[in-house]
């Protein structure tokens, strides 16, 4: 068959890795597909930079010429402009896409999948979310007979491998994000990373294609790792467990705000026994409870030029391959359920809390009086001495674990905590996950 051609936006680490793989490994990609490919176009910033192994004939600034005419576009540029308009672009004139812009998709999914659907081409975004860990088609195509109740993933490798080396290595959050700066896992600047907003775009991907409606990352509550101290890690692991960065997506059948989706986004305890409490490392894992199917769990690397330049290979193999086959674009609307999304106020959930307490009679009935009042109750409470202030006051730790309730009652608790005279330091305040 007649080439298809393929225009690609930008050509960064991920970008030279794909456009190297096109033209070193064409005769298998021919094979595969049924058709070779030709690379048309990378677009990129600057045509006169040397980028060794790409075609300089190949180089152009001239993004909507690239895309004129070609068959399949690769976007990697990243962020939402030009990206988005480029995309609408190319779906309007019957080109299928391939990216890996999470960052746009989870401002802009519900829009773009419907361009699409309405051209009749794909758009397909594996490299989006977990890097080379196939996870977007399996939720999509794999488990589409089946109803996806629940996905809970370690989906920023940065952040597991800071958390990580806290635990296994007992440094503190400032030494393990130095040590993962040094090794290239985060960016000078980690703020999108260690904050969660990262995660929070790939949770809102991943609720959209599982539950078949519109959630955007502002959709997404979130809070970061920033903290994380080495003490909290250190009681965790005490206490049999660990503390990872989590995406939880989930339908929730009742709530005190009705039926919904929650997708949140927060560094959570995991029991040492959880299959996601073994993921090392900058790698990711996704794990997923189906009706049908039960638990599944997808493991791999998750971020690199290389891993995410094989999701995205797989991608353009895969929309070429059904080009040659004249096969359609999308084959339902995106969204077709009416679900509201839930505040994390209304989450049903559990919380370790940590209090430097004054040690003296009556500071655990004070406590309990809280839960109580609040009616919210302690599943289990620790005490261990302390130190001994400045003043001659001992202290002591006191480790409670709650009972399931809303985020709401048990964050009211915490406050009225706060406020108590034998409560010196509420250290720290983590939900637990998994259970």
């Amino acid at each position: 068959m007649q080439a298809l051609k393929v225009a690609m936006l930008g050509c960064g680490v991920v970008g030279t890795e794909v456009a190297a793989r096109i033209q070193n490994r064409a005769e298998g990609l021919a094979e595969r597909i049924g058709a070779p490919l030709e690379l048309s176009a990378i677009v990129v910033r600057d045509a006169s930079k040397a980028r060794p192994g790409i075609d300089e004939k190949l180089l152009t600034t001239d993004a909507e010429a690239a895309i004129a005419g070609a068959d399949i576009v690769v976007e990697l540029m990243g962020g939402i402009e030009p990206a988005r308009s480029l995309i609408t672009a190319a779906l309007r004139q019957g080109s299928s896409v391939v990216t890996a812009n999470k960052a746009l998709l989870a401002a802009s999914y519900g829009e773009l999948m419907s361009a699409a659907d309405a051209a009749g081409v794909r758009l397909e975004h594996e490299a989006a979310v977990a890097g080379a860990i196939p996870i977007i088609r399996p939720v999509g195509d794999s488990l589409a007979g089946d109803r996806i109740e629940r996905i809970m993933g370690i989906v920023n490798g940065t952040t597991n491998y800071i958390l990580d080396q806290m635990d296994s290595e007992g440094w503190d959050f400032d030494q393990a994000l130095t040590a993962a700066q040094g090794l290239g896992y985060a960016e000078a600047d980690p703020t999108a990373d260690i904050g969660g907003h990262d995660a929070a775009a790939k949770a809102a991907i991943l609720s959209s294609l599982a539950f078949h409606a519109p959630v955007s990352i502002d959709d997404v509550h979130v809070e970061g790792i920033e903290d994380v101290t080495a003490e909290m890690v250190e009681t965790a692991r005490d206490q049999g467990f660990v503390i990872k960065l989590l995406a939880v997506c989930e339908r929730v059948a009742s709530s005190p705000a009705g039926a919904g989706l929650s997708a949140r986004v927060y560094p959570a305890l995991l029991d040492q026994g959880h299959a996601l409490a073994s993921v090392r490392g900058a790698f990711n894992a996704v794990f997923i409870e189906a009706e049908a199917a039960g638990e599944l769990m997808f493991y791999g690397q998750g971020a690199g030029g290389a891993p995410t330049a094989s999701a995205v290979l797989g991608d353009l193999v895969s929309v070429a391959r059904r080009k040659v086959l004249g096969g359609r674009g999308q084959y339902e609307r995106p969204f077709h359920e009416d679900y509201p999304i839930l505040p994390i106020s209304a989450i049903t959930t559990r919380y370790h809390i940590t209090l430097d307490v004054v040690d003296r009679p009556g500071v655990l009935a004070a406590v309990s009086e809280v839960f109580a009042d609040e009616g919210a109750s302690i599943e289990l409470m620790r005490q261990t001495i302390g130190d001994i202030d400045d003043n001659g006051v001992q202290h002591a730790k006191l480790v409670l674990a709650t009972h399931s309730n809303t985020d709401s009652t048990l964050q009211k608790t915490v406050d009225r905590l706060v406020d108590l005279p034998v409560v010196h330091t509420v250290k720290s305040v983590i939900r637990v996950e998994g259970q």
